[in-house]
């Protein structure tokens, strides 16, 4: 049996689980998951009885043949031929009745309006959200995901490395967030989610994707990068300072990276999400930072840069309930949040993986807040 068959056989017992006698996945890191192949403009219907039918761009039927695992496939030209596409699946599964699972955590109105299309869906199946069913199945990363999640990481490691050996007062953020994509590519990335690159009195705000600013002798500039390698990404971020910081910015660089080092040590099996998060947020409360935080500090790493597991308060606003307590194989990025003091922020992320006897650091980069200028 393929992992892809293994991974569908266990969401047909979770599908069982749930009543649905189908689900219709447009999401690519779900499609991904499931056939080996996630792309735009596609779906994957996948039956209770692991049938699997996808529906791509006629333009792409010969890629999906060479890189996915199915039953059947059918090509199409528009949205109509989409609509009648799935519409012709559900005619030759069987399913004229039911339950039927789609992704309301990531689908648009407009999207949701062509899957649940009259044209498309019998008028007597029922559609509900398939979204915490497929976060629960992807939650534990088998051994080969670990191995890709570590290539994603050393990829990661080499684009921090470039930024920060290249970066010097006068560049933009833009170019600062180039010098990391270009390293990452060479060192065998083939996509990468956006990368972050802030500057001085920018290092505040919580997500800093690059602009034009030139960076500034003295400045702090927080940089995050997610490259994506064979499929799987990693998320690693640092702060550094164009020259000496001042008392005050290394004294809290160095309280962010206690709390960083604190929480990282609990990432061991049966740990609960919320006690990572009150270990981080407590090292700052208790120093006086309480105001100075943003956003919850852990999230989970696979696929997506940011996927389940994901704190309580953050997965409800998702579209998921709050996660379990973490099994071994669940992978997790442990420093999504800023010291934002509102002059200036600091902030480091690492990519963890919750182990048995204790985390397992992916991302390796060192943490130094001071470079040369």
């Amino acid at each position: 049996m393929s992992i892809y068959r293994d991974r569908v056989s266990r969401a047909t017992a979770l599908m069982g689980e749930h009543s649905m006698d189908a689900m219709i996945l447009v999401k690519p890191a779900n499609m991904y998951y499931l056939v080996g192949d996630g792309r735009l403009c596609a779906y994957a219907m996948i039956t209770r009885e692991g049938e699997i039918g996808m529906g791509v761009p006629q333009t792409d039927l010969a890629d999906v043949r060479a890189l996915a695992d199915f039953d059947h496939v059918a090509g199409f030209d528009d949205e109509v031929g989409m609509i009648h596409s799935i519409a012709h699946y559900f005619k030759q599964f069987g399913i004229q009745e039911g339950i039927v699972g789609v992704e309301y955590a990531f689908l648009p109105k407009p999207r949701m309006g062509m899957l649940t299309h009259p044209h498309a869906k019998p008028e007597a199946v029922e559609p509900v959200d398939c979204t915490p069913l497929m976060s629960k199945l992807r939650l534990v990363k088998d051994a080969g995901e670990i191995e890709r999640l570590q290539a994603a990481a050393r990829v990661a490691d080499a684009g921090m490395q470039r930024a920060i050996e290249r970066i010097r007062p006068g560049m933009t953020e833009s170019q600062v967030a180039g010098e990391a994509e270009y390293a990452m590519r060479q060192a065998g990335a083939e996509d990468f989610y956006r990368t972050y690159v802030a500057s001085g009195p920018r290092t505040n705000v919580a997500h800093g994707t690059p602009t034009h600013r030139k960076l500034q002798p003295g400045d702090l500039v927080m940089i995050d990068v997610h490259p994506v390698v064979n499929g799987y990404a990693a998320d690693l971020g640092r702060t550094v300072c164009l020259g000496k910081p001042t008392a005050e910015q290394e004294a809290a660089w160095r309280l962010y990276v206690d709390a960083l080092e604190r929480t990282i040590a609990k990432a061991a099996t049966g740990v609960d999400m919320a006690e990572l998060e009150r270990t981080m947020h407590g090292v700052f409360e208790d120093a006086g930072h309480k105001e100075h935080i943003f956003g919850p500090p852990i999230h989970g790493v696979g696929i997506e840069f940011e996927e389940s597991p994901l704190p309580a308060g953050h997965a409800f606003f998702h579209g998921e309930p709050a996660p379990p307590p973490l099994a071994a194989g669940v992978t997790i990025a442990i420093g999504n949040c800023g010291l934002y003091t509102g002059a200036w922020g600091v902030r480091e992320e690492d990519t963890v993986v919750v182990g048995d006897g204790g985390p397992r650091l992916l991302t390796h980069f060192p943490r130094q807040l001071q470079v040369g200028v």
